[in-house]
């Protein structure tokens, strides 16, 4: 996406320096920092510390993960490399994209068999070919998922398309939680693709953006986003959306997805299921934009097979902001010996979705409507 007149990734490979480079998102928006990945501790560190998020971000930084891992040593064992890589997919749990991103380059750099684990062998890797094949397809992901959230966007244009037909041309009100954003996607984000498309056709459109808590990703980091881009928006509280709705003021949710069931049940952003509810109440549409790498095709039942990670409670202790001097400092909030519990997802269950955006196409929050999609999925 375009930022102040320049091109840029949350994520990219610098043909210069031979090594992988990100956008530290902690510092944004009253900074713009970037990091360099050398080591797979950097790229564990900027997956669990939140440098990178966002479930297709974080499946291809665990993708070039896998190249880091071979540039670091390029006469690893193939025992060493799969022992890096299940690192690398123990750094975040809830997101599926992880595990799928760093297994698709082992499998492209091992062949299927290896890579799943058998006939394993304390056998160096060739380094050149395999690190070859393993940036290609690191990149091949990163672009695979740009792609996808462009056909997103194209195709939950229709929706907004509708709305503002029904509207007679008023701005439509779309409210979005947490940060499904190109910050979160490479390009264009899930969430806002629509979004970036309608406005890009000069819809007019309007964000109400949940400042989402504790991390605050919708303030910080979907408002900055918007804003780069020209869109208007409001940052709400996150416990705002029920009264804009029972108000009239939401036309349409859209939010994004950490792991979504082949039955449709979708963990997100700690928030989103209440949402969700506010949403069915008030007869207002939930639709969640989400690229089919975030599809579990394994499970079902998302409330009980999908990890809930739980993370630092500091991190709902302290808030992070800019103080006078603008020095980017951190806050006590709550008294010092307060517990605190920090669940970072939450399930919304497939019956208050009304519908999946995907690269293919919109479709029901349900097994067959999923399949007839991605029939290639089935059994």
């Amino acid at each position: 996406m375009i930022v102040d007149n320049q091109q840029m990734r949350p994520i990219w490979f610098d043909q210069d320096k031979k090594i992988v480079r990100i956008i530290d998102q902690r510092m944004l928006p009253h900074r713009l920092v970037l990091a360099d990945l050398n080591t797979v501790d950097d790229v564990i560190h900027a997956i669990k510390g939140m440098l990178v998020r966002g479930a297709p971000l974080i499946g291809a930084t665990g993708a070039f993960g896998v190249y880091t891992a071979l540039a670091r040593d390029r006469e690893c064992s193939y025992e060493h490399l799969i022992l890096e890589c299940s690192r690398i997919k123990a750094a975040r749990p809830t997101a599926v994209n992880l595990a799928w991103g760093v297994d698709r380059v082992l499998k492209a750099c091992l062949g299927s068999d290896r890579s799943e684990g058998r006939g394993a062998e304390n056998r160096p890797i060739k380094g050149g070919d395999r690190l070859e094949t393993a940036l290609k397809e690191a990149l091949a992901i990163a672009e695979e998922e740009a792609e996808n959230c462009r056909q997103i966007g194209l195709h939950g244009l229709s929706i907004i398309q509708d709305i503002s037909r029904q509207k007679e041309g008023e701005p439509v009100n779309i409210l979005t939680h947490c940060n499904a954003g190109w910050l979160a996607c490479i390009e264009y984000g899930t969430a806002t693709a629509p979004m970036y498309a309608a406005f890009d056709r000069d819809i007019d459109i309007h964000v109400w953006v949940d400042e989402t808590r504790p991390l605050n990703q919708g303030s910080r980091l979907t408002a900055w986003e918007l804003g780069k881009h020209g869109i208007k928006h409001t940052i709400i509280t996150d416990n705002a959306g029920g009264h804009l709705m029972q108000h009239k003021m939401v036309d349409l949710v859209i939010v994004g997805s950490d792991r979504t069931t082949r039955s449709g049940d979708v963990a997100n952003k700690i928030g989103t299921y209440l949402k969700a509810l506010g949403a069915k109440d008030n007869d207002i549409p939930f639709y969640v934009a989400l690229p089919s790498s975030t599809i579990d095709w394994k499970i079902d039942d998302g409330i009980k097979q999908i990890p809930i990670e739980e993370r630092d409670p500091r991190e709902i202790q302290y808030i992070q902001g800019l103080d006078r001097s603008g020095n980017i400092v951190e806050v006590l909030v709550p008294p010092a010996t307060s517990p605190a519990a920090n669940h970072a997802f939450d399930v919304t269950p497939a019956r208050l979705v009304t519908g999946l955006i995907t690269e293919r196409g919109i479709c029901g929050a349900n097994r067959q409507h999923i399949l007839a999609l991605f029939p290639e999925k089935e059994g």
